[in-house]
């Protein structure tokens, strides 16, 4: 994979693809996210991350995921956030992506992007807030001349999720 250099047209335009897709999740517009922006071959994963001595790795658990999502499940979780039923979201959370440390590299017909991403979320009328840091590490692809999410893995920072549900997007 060739780095994607900062100033370039590419990474301009994938830096300026996060800053939309952030703020389509923040401002719960979900399906203009899901239709606009993932492909319906996307495999979306946040791995389960234990953790472990530095010599046996990472700490991620192959196969074992606190999301494992395809297109489908996407659209099912998007679909009943829209019905009178999305009782775990209703009131829907206060919800921020900050996106940063955006790295960038082009292997053929796919652009692999890193970032490092922090969530800020609150719910109803909790004080404190809900932390969750990670780094996505994406994959775009180009459909009919525009940039979807093909592949997502969210590596957690925490070993415990700390947060009623996960019914927010990554």
């Amino acid at each position: 994979m060739g780095r994607v250099m900062a100033g370039s047209a590419l990474y301009d335009e994938v830096v300026q693809w996060m800053v939309i897709e952030a703020e389509l999740l923040d401002e719960y517009r979900e399906r203009e996210w899901l239709e606009g922006m993932v492909s319906p071959d996307v495999v979306y994963q946040v791995p389960l991350r234990q953790t472990v001595e530095r010599a046996r790795g990472n700490g991620f658990v192959d196969g074992v995921y606190h999301l494992d999502e395809t297109y489908g499940s996407l659209e099912s979780r998007v679909a009943r956030n829209e019905t009178a039923y999305a009782w775990a979201e209703d009131p829907p959370s206060r919800i921020r992506h900050f996106v940063t440390n955006i790295r960038v590299t082009e292997d053929g017909d796919e652009i692999g992007v890193r970032s490092n991403l922090l969530i800020f979320r609150t719910r109803q009328e909790q004080t404190q807030p809900q932390l969750l840091s990670g780094e996505r590490r994406d994959v775009l692809r180009r459909e009919d001349g525009v940039l979807k999410l093909h592949r997502r893995r969210v590596l957690l920072d925490l070993t415990v999720i700390g947060t009623h549900n996960l019914s927010i997007f990554f």
